[in-house]
């Protein structure tokens, strides 16, 4: 069906139109992308409404519950895919956006200085900040160039989880304002003809007046470093869930995996950007010397950036099986767990952070015994029934021997639960 949409949307001269759902352009990428979501949505809740069924499996609600979620899990997958496809192709689409970023700002830099120069005169600060911008620029451009499969400037900090990575924005930024300010002092010290300009140029790198942006400097770097290394040990570990995405978002730097503001992040990212402005202005106003930070603002992003690195330290969380029970529709007596018959798995922590859609959920699996169970897709409307982030139904296959069973979780992250044991009678 996608085939003949993207032969229909080709006009005879090979090229994409308007509702193109090809995945070799960018549009096409997106709008393909877009339709399939749409049509996922209108099946599922087809799907909950009890419409669609084969009337082979309509008298079942067991054989119809596994049809549907089979049915949702291969149109999810299609869905998955397509995501991946628009995944790529906007940050593909990254790297001419951030070069006309970079040169837009040197471009505002330039008008700055135009404007701030009536009255005054043109300076050779001016200059000299001129011209490294465009060093900076033109680094930035070559970067860029070099990685415009991976969002050009902006794949140093991307994570690897496809989110853009607070630490490393932060740190990025830092780097970035230092390394313009050390060119600036080298412009001016190069221009300079007087020898007492020049000793004043290099006294300007003196320690003592640039501590609290070496200091901030260093400190942001570190806990770029270290934020990586403790996520890696975590996931190694089992302790933290990671599910890639299928696309960096601005809104990553703000929120947690799964896309709700995350307070850590915020205060760290809003408190550096106030402590960055702060430190340019003082450049703009002193562009002969390192930018004197406060110790007081100082040690505010130190405060901030130890909040952030122990709020990444406390995130996540194992899954964990808590009981598992015999489920039972309203009205039916309590009885012992069969073969045959649906089990909840109680507990928490099953569909990691960012796992919402159906093709992750599709991927939870139920380890009873040495038999692995997927967890069937219930839909309802708007969203799933099952499986859910506390609750897991599952059938308990026939080939479980009776006996003392052990219960285990697989999530979507590959992460392993507890082993919980029940009794499963004849």
């Amino acid at each position: 069906m996608a085939v003949q949409e993207a032969r229909q949307d080709t006009g005879a001269d090979g090229t994409h139109e308007g509702g193109c759902t090809c995945e070799d352009c960018p549009h096409g990428a997106r709008e393909g992308h877009r339709r399939a979501v749409a049509a996922f949505l209108r099946r599922r809740d087809e799907f909950a409404a009890g419409q669609g069924l084969p009337a082979a499996v309509a008298h079942s609600a067991s054989a119809s519950r596994q049809w549907v979620s089979e049915e949702l899990t291969q149109r999810a997958e299609s869905v998955a895919e397509r995501g991946r496809a628009e995944g790529e192709a906007w940050v593909a689409r990254l790297w001419p956006r951030t070069v006309a970023a970079v040169w837009g700002a040197v471009v505002v830099l330039l008008l700055g200085e135009a404007l701030t120069a009536i009255g005054p005169g043109w300076t050779t600060a001016r200059t000299a900040a001129l011209l490294a911008a465009l060093v900076v620029a033109a680094a930035l451009t070559t970067a860029g160039r070099l990685h415009r499969a991976r969002g050009g400037a902006l794949a140093p900090v991307i994570g690897e989880d496809n989110r853009m990575s607070t630490s490393r924005t932060v740190a990025a930024g830092w780097v970035l304002f230092v390394g313009y300010a050390v060119l600036l002092l080298a412009a001016r010290l190069a221009a300079a003809s007087d020898h007492a300009e020049r000793d004043e140029l290099i006294s300007g790198l003196d320690l003592a007046r640039g501590t609290g942006v070496v200091t901030v400097l260093g400190v942001v770097c570190g806990i770029a470093v270290l934020v990586r290394r403790v996520v890696t040990l975590r996931i190694l570990a089992q302790r933290l869930q990671k599910v890639p995405a299928h696309r960096p978002r601005a809104a990553d730097l703000f929120s947690d995996d799964s896309g709700r503001g995350a307070f850590s992040d915020i205060q760290y990212a809003v408190i550096s950007a106030v402590a960055l402005v702060f430190a340019a202005v003082r450049l703009a106003r002193r562009p002969d010397q390192l930018p004197d930070l406060p110790w007081g603002l100082g040690v505010i992003v130190l405060i901030s950036a130890a909040t952030y690195l122990a709020g990444k330290y406390a995130e996540g969380g194992r899954p964990v099986v808590l009981s598992v029970v015999r489920a039972r529709e309203p009205g039916d007596l309590d009885g012992p767990i069969r073969t045959g018959d649906d089990i909840e798995i109680r507990g928490a922590g099953f569909v990691p952070p960012g796992a919402r859609t159906a093709d992750r959920l599709s991927r939870v699996v139920v380890r009873i015994g040495t038999v692995d169970v997927h967890v069937p897709l219930i839909p309802v409307t708007g969203g799933f029934r099952n499986p859910t982030d506390t609750v897991l139904t599952v059938p308990v296959p026939v080939e479980v021997e009776p006996g003392s069973v052990e219960v285990q979780v697989v999530t979507a992250a590959g992460v392993a639960t507890n082993r919980y044991t029940v009794q499963v009678t004849e």
